[in-house]
């Protein structure tokens, strides 16, 4: 027995390190900078597994480890290590760095709008919206974007949908390099001359997750979601004439903003095992990664990303913040979604200067589903739910029906197993948004026996109305409606209400007002630079959508549709993707800054009502939330003066930022002893993030509108801050010619201003017929 004992002792002695060393194997990013183009794709591939055999046993076990090997245009490779083989890689020569994935850091930020901005050549716009340039709307002067080609990084495609058809299109650019690749419901005939091109990525997803689940995604690039067909569509969707969602709302025709540019899909999203589709899905960096670096390789002219973190990520840790940087040496734009995760300050995803950053605001359309109280008094809330009632209900407040246990904070939100069906059913119960899915809580109140619902919004939500496709008659109410529906039902003791058909409604104002949940600056990564960049549509919009999914892509709902609403900046980032594809189109030889500086000195920052954009509480919005205003694609296209930078001119900024970022990126580049201030950055705005003597700012523009002109500064200041700029008038005789300026930016003593908070104001340069804007936002020490 004694013999038994030693022996399984030394046998656990032997077993726990050997254990260890594979319960701490996890995926790691060997990053190696830029390739130098001297080696063959085979070549560089060979030379990453040599570094992965150096600190594995076997030239089997570096080959059974490695996930991706970036050749193209990012230089390193994904594999599995454990943290001693990790380090040990990080002193290697040429290594600049290694850094974990991190699952679930990422995902997706999840017809009309077009119109809206002033790109619907049809008649009977208003004046409000409906812009030319030239004589020839946009979409004309570039032919539609059908030279263009946007790559799309989400969760695949749903080839069938009538928004990529390639009927009448011309052959595929012979620019393109990438492929279609094959996989589950998804072969070669599905790209066409629309869909030029599709991959999947699916090894970092699967070293965390196991094998993907075939009812749960498609190991394909076939979407099984609905977020990548809805933004890629919305992006570049050919127009469809009679679309509507589910019930027959918002009926007319949907297109993408460039509707013959050309699509190439990376499928780097996946469905979380066990989870339901609506609590959204999961995207690796490593595959993010790869898939950037092909769309690199492919010949992408712009890469739409509507994917983001919950937490903002410094430079160095920022992989879509790393891969856009490597495409914007190639002149590729990236367009991001800033997030979802406001209305709380300093929560914005994607807030490096080379990409551009877009936050989410509301369309003129609204779904009117007005509540009738028992006392006669209508409240107009929204809904997209085609179920009616015909007579009024009693009405209850989820609280004050719910079983016992539930806790306090929690007790009026309508959670599941939360309600009671002695005290809920045929009723109409009032639940308030804050913890839970939307469309969760109505199921909760069909699962309680309830006829109806009033979805409620909570003072963090505000004005902001997200309309769903609810399984029972459902309306949306604004948090001063909650009072009141609270107050009548505290007023009575036989409370009733009857929820009205809902119907669409154009032209609604106040119209656009920023969205409660898009997240807001400031950069807390750099807070020199002012993000987010703009703001574009991303309230309930309606795109095309997987016939794998349901409308609300809960279990419960088996309803297919071909188009859906989503709401998110998801939803914002297609649109800015189209808008730049115009532009590429149009100027082809503009840089991605150029393009960025083109949309953000030409937005609008006045809503339809002729008054400043507010936010979902009603109030003025903030540079913070809209950036510098709300995109303007028609006016983006000759918008007179821009702000360039290079990719040399980000390397340097990075020498300011501070070195370990860029010893992170290129370890190449040479710093000067005396780098610029990252606020010097020549970018279309600008942020001062402790002002407490003179700051000077330069910048520098280039005429692109027209011959001869003379441009005047103009300055809206901040409160307690005093703007002035040297020279203050700029004379330009030719296209192309460069002309700087300084800005002198200094504290004003003003007792009525108070301090150690920020101040937002605006500078433009005009002459009469382009004007030049920019937003600034100061902190005041």
């Amino acid at each position: 027995m004694k013999i038994i004992t030693m022996y399984c002792f030394f046998l656990f002695l032997f077993l726990v390190p050997l254990l260890a060393s594979f319960a701490e194997k996890k995926v790691y990013i060997v990053y190696f900078g830029e390739h130098n183009g001297e080696k063959a794709l085979h070549e560089i591939e060979k030379t990453h597994l040599s570094y992965l055999q150096s600190v594995k046993e076997s030239e089997e076990g570096a080959k059974s480890s490695i996930l991706y090997s970036y050749k193209h245009s990012i230089n390193g490779f994904a594999a599995k290590l454990t943290p001693d083989e990790a380090s040990k890689l990080s002193g290697m020569e040429e290594v600049v760095s290694v850094f974990p994935s991190h699952p679930g850091k990422y995902s997706v930020q999840t017809t009309r709008s077009w119109e809206f901005v002033g790109l619907d050549e049809r008649k009977g716009q208003s004046s409000w919206n409906k812009f030319k340039m030239g004589g020839d709307y946009l979409l004309s002067k570039a032919n539609y974007g059908k030279h263009v080609i946007i790559g799309v990084m989400d969760s695949g495609v749903w080839p069938e949908s009538p928004s990529f058809s390639d009927e009448g299109m011309d052959p595929i650019p012979k620019s393109w390099k990438g492929i279609c690749q094959e996989g589950v419901a998804f072969n070669s005939s599905h790209c066409n001359k629309k869909i030029i091109g599709a991959r999947y990525y699916v090894k970092g997803f699967e070293s965390q997750f196991g094998p993907v689940n075939a009812t749960e995604d498609y190991l394909s690039p076939r979407d099984m979601d609905g977020h990548g067909t809805h933004t890629a569509s919305t992006a570049a969707g050919r127009q469809v004439s009679d679309v509507a969602a589910l019930g027959g709302f918002a009926k007319g025709t949907a297109s993408g903003g460039a509707p013959l540019a050309r699509l190439a899909i990376y499928k780097a999203c996946w469905a979380i095992p066990n989870q339901s589709k609506a609590d959204g899905n999961t995207c690796l960096a490593e595959d993010m990664l790869a898939a950037m670096d092909d769309a690199i390789a492919d010949g992408v002219d712009i890469l739409s990303v509507s994917i983001g973190t919950r937490e903002p990520l410094p430079y160095h840790h920022d992989i879509i913040g790393l891969g856009a940087l490597h495409a914007a040496k190639r002149n590729i734009l990236v367009v991001c979604s800033a997030g979802n995760t406001g209305p709380a300050p300093g929560t914005l995803s994607n807030p490096a200067p080379w990409v551009i950053t877009i936050g989410a605001s509301s369309l003129d359309r609204a779904f009117s589903a007005p509540v009738i109280l028992g006392n006669g008094l209508k409240i107009i809330g929204q809904s997209v739910t085609p179920y009616k009632l015909k007579e009024r209900y009693p009405l209850v407040y989820a609280g004050d029906v719910v079983v016992s246990g539930v806790p306090q904070n929690a007790t009026g939100q309508c959670l599941p197993g939360s309600l009671d069906p002695h005290k809920v059913k045929g009723k109409i119960v009032v639940c308030t948004r804050g913890d839970g899915l939307r469309v969760g809580k109505g199921i909760e109140v069909k699962r309680a026996g309830g006829v109806g619902f009033i979805l409620a919004n909570s003072q963090a939500n505000g004005n902001e109305l997200s309309c769903d496709a609810h399984f029972l008659p459902a309306t949306a109410v604004t948090y001063d409606d909650r009072t009141k529906i609270l107050e009548y039902i505290n007023s009575t003791k036989n409370p009733k209400a009857m929820i009205s058909p809902a119907r669409t409604v154009l032209h609604y104002k106040p119209a656009p007002f920023m969205a409660g949940f898009t997240s807001q600056g400031p950069n807390v990564v750099d807070p020199n630079i002012l993000k987010p960049d703009i703001t574009a549509p991303g309230l309930d919009i309606l795109a095309a959508w997987s016939e794998a999914s349901s409308p609300t892509k809960f279990p419960e709902d088996h309803r297919s549709v071909k188009y859906n609403f989503l709401s998110g900046t998801s939803m914002s980032c297609p649109h800015v993707s189209g808008a730049a594809a115009l532009l590429r189109a149009i100027h082809s030889d503009w840089s991605i800054a150029a393009i960025k500086s083109a949309l953000m000195t030409t937005t609008w920052t006045t809503n339809n009502l002729g008054k400043p954009i507010t936010n979902a509480d009603g109030n003025i919005a903030t540079p913070f939330q809209l950036g510098s205003g709300h995109f303007q694609p028609i006016k983006a296209a000759d918008p007179g003066l821009i702000y360039d930078s290079s990719y040399d001119d980000y390397l340097l900024y990075l020498c300011s930022v501070g070195p370990k970022a860029l010893n992170y990126i290129d370890s190449t580049f040479k710093c000067p002893d005396e780098p610029p201030s990252p606020v010097n950055l020549n970018y279309p705005s600008f942020a001062i993030s402790n002002l407490n003597s003179t700051v000077i700012i330069t910048r520098t523009v280039t005429n692109v509108g027209r011959r001869k002109r003379t441009y005047f500064f103009k300055a809206k200041a901040p409160p307690g801050v005093r703007v002035r700029a040297s020279p203050s008038t700029l004379y330009f005789d030719k296209i192309g010619q460069k002309q700087s300026f300084n800005i002198t930016v200094s504290p004003r003593n003003d007792p009525t201003v108070r301090k150690s908070d920020y101040v937002f104001g605006w500078y433009t340069w005009t002459d009469g017929h382009y004007r030049v804007r920019s937003p600034m936002a100061v902190y005041l020490a």
